[in-house]
């Protein structure tokens, strides 16, 4: 949506600390423009953020720096110099009590799957073009036109619904077509039996860069940055009400605070937390249609168990991929293989547990204890570590972390979005403010495209990722 030139006596609020909301008030601190930031956390970067114990540091999933835009890798240059580090990529799949590769090894597959389950596989595949699905609604039917249903069952559904907690029969063809672009059986075969490791899927990167130390270190270089210009950016400060004038144009956005609640002008609101939020805190209240549509968007949550083991080394990847059904984490970070500069003790090693979760089930309201115990008992059951290796942990929760593309999300997304648009100074950007399965530098570029349409220009932001490529 446009934005029209504000007037310069208020200044620009952006809500929420992410990476879209950052690098907005990052560029309008560069244009000498007033811009204040509004986070409801104690801390900045978003999903993005990493957070310290006691000299380790831990992402709140794990976050990889690629991207084909020119602009944004000038930011992270700019923000990171010297730390930016460039990773060669390790992970793996985990299923059936084996381990695959991630890309796939020929050699390595064969074994694992044996020759009868591969010539299934591409039986099922060659079955599948031959009657595929006409119209493919469902991320299930997508996958199983694309890859054949026996593969589908294999590497797909598992993990797919571990994530997002329902059948892949309700998720949209639309996720599936965009979150595997470029990836196909071709290109899988492609890079199980070339001797070319650079042949295959596009989306299957095999290295990228990173923060020395983590994610958050970019955040905190930005935030840094914002202050530093003169701009306040405001934790613990959690919009309650938008308030506009019923003719189009946002005025005030009232925040809570320890100290009561605080009404603060603004000349234009950049928004970046979850869309529904927003559509629900506008003051005068959307119209019914309007807000029964914002509260049908989903979202599914994420909680991480960071875990501290008594063992120099556990696997050697950054990240392993469980697509076993049998247990609940989903993935598992290993942060010293992400960097040296994200561990205290190198005689030890600190591994990220990944569950996705819906609030008020039973992950979500487990008590800490009970998660820690459970990610140490399935980190024994899979053979990585034994229980007893882990010496301590703590659980970081993250709300409305995914976007859930169900099949029904299209037209409420639709109405929510054609309301917003009749506001001539109210911009929505990043992940959970677009309701968009953004990757970290389309969000970031929402946030910078948003700042520059406060500033005289039109972007569509809407447009942002619709046809870029994403890392496998």
């Amino acid at each position: 949506m446009a934005s029209s030139t504000p007037s310069d006596s208020f200044p620009v609020l952006v809500l929420g600390a992410g990476p879209a909301g950052l690098a907005a008030a990052y560029e309008l601190a560069k244009a000498g423009r007033s811009v204040t930031v509004l986070e409801k956390s104690d801390h900045v970067g978003g999903l993005a953020a990493t957070v310290e114990r006691e000299g380790n540091r831990f992402d709140i999933g794990g976050h990889r720096f690629f991207t084909t835009n020119a602009e944004v890798w000038s930011l992270w240059e700019e923000m990171l110099g010297g730390s930016f580090l460039r990773v060669n990529r390790a992970s793996r799949i985990y299923y059936g009590g084996r381990f695959f590769h991630y890309p796939l090894r020929p050699l390595e597959a064969l074994a694992r799957l044996g020759p009868w389950t591969a010539a299934a596989i591409l039986a099922s595949y060659l079955r599948q073009k031959i009657h595929p699905y006409q119209r493919p609604e469902t991320l299930e039917q997508w996958v199983c036109n694309k890859f054949g249903r026996r593969l589908y069952e294999i590497f797909f559904r598992p993990y797919t619904e571990k994530v997002w907690g329902v059948p892949c029969s309700e998720i949209s063809a639309q996720w599936a077509a965009q979150r595997i672009k470029g990836l196909s059986v071709g290109a899988l075969l492609g890079n199980m039996f070339s001797l070319d490791s650079r042949r295959g899927a596009k989306s299957l990167i095999e290295c990228f860069h990173y923060p020395r130390k983590g994610p958050g270190q970019l955040y905190e270089a930005l935030r840094a940055f914002i202050e530093d210009k003169g701009h306040r950016v405001a934790l613990e400060r959690e919009a309650q009400a938008i308030e506009h004038d019923g003719r189009g144009r946002v005025g005030a956005v009232v925040v809570d605070t320890p100290d009561g609640p605080e009404r603060i002008e603004a000349a234009a609101v950049l928004s970046s937390i979850p869309i529904h939020e927003l559509v629900l805190r506008l003051s005068p209240p959307a119209p019914p249609d309007v807000q029964d549509a914002a509260r049908r968007l989903r979202y599914r949550d994420f909680l991480v168990v960071n875990l501290v083991l008594n063992r120099e080394s556990v696997f050697p990847d950054q990240w392993l991929y469980i697509h076993e059904p049998s247990t609940r984490v989903a993935r598992i970070q290993n942060y010293k293989n992400w960097s040296a500069g994200m561990i205290a003790d190198p005689r030890r090693t600190t591994l990220g547990m990944e569950y996705f979760c819906t609030r008020g089930d039973d992950l979500w309201n487990a008590r800490d204890e009970a998660l820690v115990a459970l990610a140490a008992s399935e980190l024994d059951r899979i053979g990585l570590a034994r229980a007893a290796d882990v010496v301590e942990g703590f659980v970081a929760r993250r709300a409305h972390a995914y976007c859930l593309h169900d099949t029904a999300h299209k037209q409420s997304l639709k109405t929510v979005k054609r309301h917003l648009a009749g506001f001539a100074n109210l911009q929505t950007m990043g992940r959970a403010g677009m309701f968009k399965y953004n990757n970290q530098d389309h969000s970031i570029l929402t946030g910078l495209l948003a700042a520059r349409n406060v500033l005289g220009a039109r972007h569509d932001l809407w447009s942002v990722n619709i046809d870029a490529e994403y890392p496998g």
